[in-house]
């Protein structure tokens, strides 16, 4: 029997609901319980709350990632109105790990969507269109930091530029299919843009993260220091790319032949995980690793365990994916505090992100050339999503003097920017592409020429 849509979502708030006075009574149990009682009841409860959140949003037009993370939000400000019951979710040993593996399987996901191949076809105009779109959007940003944060340190203000470097890849996309416009010019501009500024967003945030690390032991970086740590970021990423690739086919083939199920699947996993290591060793951000990972594995190195009617990896990594990810957002919105928005300049913060987030990627129409709508690429590019909410989370754990480089108040102005570039970009899109068709010259009728 096929339950109605609406039926489920209010089924799953009524879970949400009843788990409440569990979740009060688990907080306040006995010391010698079993602490992943307290753990499989934040995930109920997350869950439940990231599909109900992702099936309102989808109702509305909006992305499902969107949802969860409003779902997050709310559920972690209800303690504003007497309900603390969700606060122990937020600072969860096991839910925060949870949750950073979640962005390490959606990075190697991303990964595995895009491949190399697909990179080099789009070409000179995705490339320039990518650079700008990382400039701009990071010059913006630190001259935003610099104007409402005047006593942050420039260490804050470059950081914030770094959020709004990096398009949502996953986004983009998602709306380009739903409005069948996913094989336009325009679309593969964006696209390859988008993936190609996500590599180089992952470059600046290697060079700022090294740059903070050396402030917060006292010191700083030369000029020489940051072109080791750019120079390393890119050799990592070219290196994985043309070693990992001949050495990756060979292991997958080799590994072809275990008896043992799921084997795909934890070589493909194993595979993400140890990149993620690798790069974290050499001094870069694991989601680097992660996201090469996926870039280096193509459905060409899976062909021996397809050939006998396996599943490809991408397809078999979803359901881990649909298990972590919503972790990593949920919680992310339940770290945004609303009541941050009453302190002053906060809310000026916010909008002066978002400003700086939306006209910082109109740059990126710069690279194009003619035949190819300038506005619906600039468009295109707006969304930060997950990339955005990631480089927060990092901002928040990274230190200077003591002091996190991300505040809890400039978290929650950075989360605002995501949710708004994220509403902004469906109706946006659909809009610009609406607009673009109008001015289209019609195709002439088939046959009315044989009349002469």
């Amino acid at each position: 029997m096929v339950r109605h849509p609406l039926k489920t979502s209010l089924l799953l708030a009524v879970l949400v609901g009843a788990l409440l006075p569990s979740i009060a009574f688990g907080s306040e149990g006995s010391a010698h319980a079993d602490p992943i009682g307290a753990v499989v009841l934040y995930l109920a409860v997350i869950l439940a709350a990231a599909k109900l959140g992702g099936d309102l949003a989808v109702r509305v037009g909006q992305p499902a990632v969107l949802g969860e993370l409003v779902a997050g939000v709310i559920l972690g400000n209800l303690g504003a109105l007497g309900v603390s019951a969700f606060e122990p979710i937020k600072t969860d040993a096991s839910i925060d790990m949870l949750s950073r593996l979640g962005v390490l399987v959606l990075l190697f996901e991303v990964g595995l969507e895009s491949t190399v191949a697909q990179m080099l076809k789009v070409g000179v105009t995705s490339f320039f269109v990518a650079t700008l779109g990382v400039v701009a959007p990071f010059a913006l940003g630190w001259l935003f930091g610099a104007w409402l944060l005047p006593e942050a340190s420039p260490y804050v203000h470059a950081f914030l530029g770094a959020t709004l470097t990096a398009t949502s890849v996953g986004i983009t996309a998602r709306v380009l299919q739903d409005l069948k416009a996913s094989q336009s010019a325009e679309a593969r501009i964006i696209l390859g843009a988008a993936v190609i500024d996500d590599v180089l967003g992952l470059v600046i945030l290697a060079v700022v993260t090294g740059i903070l690390g050396a402030a917060d032991r006292g010191g700083a970086m030369s000029y020489g220091e940051i072109g080791t740590v750019f120079g390393k970021a890119l050799v990592f990423l070219v290196g994985s790319l043309v070693i990992g690739a001949k050495l990756s086919r060979r292991l997958f083939s080799v590994a072809s032949r275990l008896r043992a199920r799921g084997v795909l699947l934890a070589l493909g996993l194993a595979f993400c995980f140890f990149f993620s290591w690798l790069a974290g060793l050499i001094g870069l951000a694991p989601i680097v690793g992660a996201f090469a990972a996926g870039l280096v594995l193509e459905d060409l190195h899976f062909r021996d365990f397809t050939a006998r009617g396996e599943s490809t990896l991408e397809h078999l990594v979803q359901p881990i994916s649909s298990f972590l990810v919503p972790i990593f957002f949920v919680l992310m919105g339940a770290r945004t505090d609303l009541g941050a928005f009453g302190q002053p300049g906060v809310p000026l913060l916010a909008a002066g992100l978002t400003v700086a987030a939306i006209l910082g990627k109109q740059a990126c129409s710069l690279g194009v050339g003619k035949g190819i709508d300038r506005l619906t690429i600039g468009v295109g590019m707006v969304p930060r999503g997950e990339v955005g909410l990631i480089f927060a989370n990092i901002g928040q754990s990274l230190t200077v003097g003591g002091k996190p480089v991300i505040s809890g108040a400039v978290f929650s102005a950075v989360v605002a920017m995501v949710i708004v570039t994220t509403m902004f970009t469906p109706p946006a899109l659909k809009w610009s592409l609406s607009r673009r068709a109008a001015k289209s010259p019609k195709p002439p009728i088939p046959g009315a020429h044989d009349a002469h």
